[in-house]
């Protein structure tokens, strides 16, 4: 049987971290917060909603941040949100341009790389 598409992606996070995400996931990037299922909730971590698929973020023991390894997130404005992280003071990088996007990379409030698409004409 064929994969046919994917459910979510998983970041890991230190342990305690979930305010943080929080305010980076949900108040930044407005991603809408999910209810974790009873018997994974007291792992920590968190899961939203991203489209039509999830991003969790599980608590890793010995955590280290995925440098290169990222989810590209697409946007819908990404101008509004450069904004916004520029003001929390996360840092951005760009990289080399993909025809028909306007991209740039951060990274999210544990050294995860984080890319952040937005489709342009």
């Amino acid at each position: 049987m064929p994969v046919i598409g994917i459910d979510h992606v998983q970041l890991a996070m230190p342990a305690g971290g979930e305010d943080d995400a929080r305010r980076f996931f949900g108040e930044i990037l407005g991603l809408q917060e999910l209810q974790k299922p009873a018997d994974t909730a007291g792992r920590g971590g968190l899961w939203y909603q991203c489209g039509p698929m999830q991003l969790h973020l599980g608590v890793q023991k010995d955590f280290s941040p995925a440098l290169k390894a990222h989810p590209g997130l697409l946007v819908d404005r990404l101008e509004p949100i450069v904004e916004e992280l520029k003001t929390a003071g996360y840092p951005l990088s760009a990289d080399v341009a993909i025809k028909g996007f306007s991209r740039i990379f951060t990274i999210d409030p544990f050294g995860n790389r984080i890319e952040l698409l937005e489709r342009v004409a």
